[in-house]
């Protein structure tokens, strides 16, 4: 059988290496930093980034939620699950970018109000348009045998492998971040009924797939832990 290319798995020193230069060189810094958190950190797919909302990551009372609740519908799996805002550096990223949308008028309603006045229901991450991001229609066939539709934000995806060949990370992809984040937990945790939980999977037997990399990569991980 033919070798799967499968996504590159970060160092800690990469990822920060990433984050310089992609504040460093990007026209939407602010943005494009919130986008590799949220892979890195929470696990989250490009397209699963690109259909939250601002009540997604917030509550109407402006304080940032700590779970992040991600319907059926945006899920690859159609499965409703859960990302965890929970480390300090994505949580910043949030915060920055939410501050940068605000100051600039992106997606506000005039006047204060909740929602730090910004449109609850708008996506979080807006295009370079000042619109949400493109999406193309997709089947899969899901573990029932059922064919269901899905969207794929193809566009973010280029974009993102793009910061990643900027930064020099040969094998780098929109889904380093999920193979990075699911490669963490299992070396803090040992457990991969964990990474299957947090990913979204059905069964460990698909989380085994992100968490191929050797014993020093996982050990170099675990020193690095969320």
């Amino acid at each position: 059988m033919p070798e799967i290319n499968r996504a590159k798995t970060l160092h800690q020193g990469q990822f920060t290496r990433l984050i310089k230069i992609t504040q460093a060189t990007s026209r939407y810094p602010e943005r494009d930093v919130l986008v590799l958190m949220l892979g890195h950190h929470c696990g989250m797919r490009i397209t699963e980034i690109s259909r939250i909302t601002v009540a997604d990551v917030m509550h109407a009372s402006g304080k940032l939620r700590s779970e992040i609740s991600m319907r059926e519908a945006i899920t690859k799996g159609c499965r409703q699950r859960c990302a965890y805002l929970a480390s300090k550096p994505a949580i910043q990223a949030l915060e920055t970018y939410l501050q940068f949308r605000i100051e600039r008028g992106i997606g506000t309603v005039v006047g204060s109000g909740p929602y730090r006045g910004l449109l609850p229901h708008q996506p979080l991450i807006y295009s370079s348009r000042g619109d949400g991001m493109s999406q193309n229609t997709k089947r899969r066939v899901l573990e029932t045998g059922e064919e269901k539709a899905y969207r794929a934000c193809d566009s973010l995806q280029a974009h993102v492998s793009k910061l990643y060949q900027r930064a020099g990370i040969k094998g780098g992809s929109s889904h380093s971040g999920r193979r990075t984040f699911a490669s963490k937990v299992l070396a803090t945790t040992g457990d991969m009924e964990t990474v299957a939980q947090l990913l979204g999977h059905a069964s460990i037997d698909c989380s085994q797939r992100y968490v191929d990399v050797d014993l020093a990569t996982l050990e170099d991980m675990f020193a690095n832990a969320l």
